[in-house]
């Protein structure tokens, strides 16, 4: 079965580092357009950042960008995200996503569609921010 499984939230102070994992099992994650997604309370879900799955292309939402970096690993099949300078406006459950990338004649679909992405959602970590 396959399945996604965030770890590395919890509480930390303003201006502080979280490094969240995402390990998947059930499928290599080699050929996935992997996300990062997040839910505040009262707010909608909001795509944090992705890396393609061909040349590790990295995408940024403008209110972590230069603040949190995404990265693959794929011989341990986990994608992960560290957040520096946290601030309590991140304060969200963290969820992890997949999108298998594409090949379709001469084109290749590789986290294209950013921030939508379409498969395999994990269950989230919560992560607060607060003094």
């Amino acid at each position: 079965q396959v399945q996604l499984v965030e770890s590395g939230g919890g509480l930390v102070q303003p201006g502080g580092s979280l490094r969240l994992s995402c390990a998947a099992s059930g499928f290599t994650l080699d050929y996935y357009c992997m996300g990062w997604f997040r839910r505040a309370p009262g707010k909608e879900r909001e795509g944090v950042s992705a890396i393609s799955s061909f040349n590790s292309t990295t995408y940024y939402s403008p209110s972590v960008k230069g603040r949190f970096t995404i990265s693959r690993d794929n011989a341990k099949n986990t994608v992960y995200l560290q957040m520096n300078s946290l601030k309590p406006e991140d304060t969200a459950v963290y969820y992890c996503a997949a999108e298998r990338s594409m090949s379709s004649g001469q084109l290749y679909s590789d986290c294209d569609s950013w921030p939508v992405i379409r498969g395999y959602w994990g269950q989230g970590t919560q992560v607060t921010v607060s003094s």
